[in-house]
């Protein structure tokens, strides 16, 4: 399998398992089918399109109607197993974890495509993992996790470093990603079993 088309499997996924933490966050607001494919699609494409945005590339899924296909299904089966995904608490974490992850690689590995150092391409990569979730979070009214103790966008930056120094080592460009993926999804689920959080902002009242 070359690495584009594996790329373009990683996508696909990406936009699927995000999509449906989209979704089921709507169906939990009580948002109608049309709502809900909104914030699904704004979740699935917000991230990559505000990177190709800043890459001065157009936006990926302008190209490809794969994207809004993709969103359609993932809404369908939200209807169809609708009690079995929302009785399980766990269920929105699994699917956003694996589409921030999927996502942070996407985003690296097109801005390497582009010839920009690897820094650029890990804002990139943390851009197009975080910022569908920060969509995602705005449109059902919630306090974006990004902004909150959670591990999220720090998950995504270690994800990147992972991709850094495998790419450095000269590792196979999939494996690469792999690792990269793995990195992300493993200190996300990480930070929630054991309850990591980031150090918060004290007012002065606090204080």
């Amino acid at each position: 399998m070359s690495n584009s088309t594996f790329l373009y499997i990683v996508e696909i996924i990406g936009t699927f398992a995000f999509a449906i933490s989209g979704i089921r966050m709507a169906a939990r607001k009580r948002f109608d089918l049309f709502g809900a494919y909104v914030v699904g699609l704004a979740t699935a494409i917000g991230g990559g399109t505000l990177r190709d945005l800043l890459l001065d590339v157009t936006p990926f899924w302008m190209g490809d109607s794969i994207y809004l296909i993709v969103t359609g299904v993932a809404l369908l089966l939200v209807i169809m197993f609708r009690k079995h995904l929302l009785r399980f608490e766990n269920t929105f974490l699994i699917f956003d974890t694996i589409g921030l992850a999927l996502f942070v690689v996407v985003g690296i590995q097109k801005s390497l495509t582009l010839d920009y150092p690897i820094w650029i391409a890990i804002i990139m990569g943390t851009l197009t993992g975080a910022f569908g979730g920060i969509i995602r979070d705005i449109l059902v009214n919630e306090e974006p996790l990004i902004f909150r103790k959670d591990i999220y966008a720090s998950a995504c930056i270690f994800g990147g470093i992972v991709y850094w120094i495998s790419y450095s080592l000269g590792v196979n460009d999939i494996v690469t990603q792999i690792l990269a993926a793995a990195g992300v999804i493993f200190t996300r689920i990480a930070a929630v079993r054991f309850k990591w959080t980031l150090p918060t902002l004290k007012s002065e009242e606090e204080q």
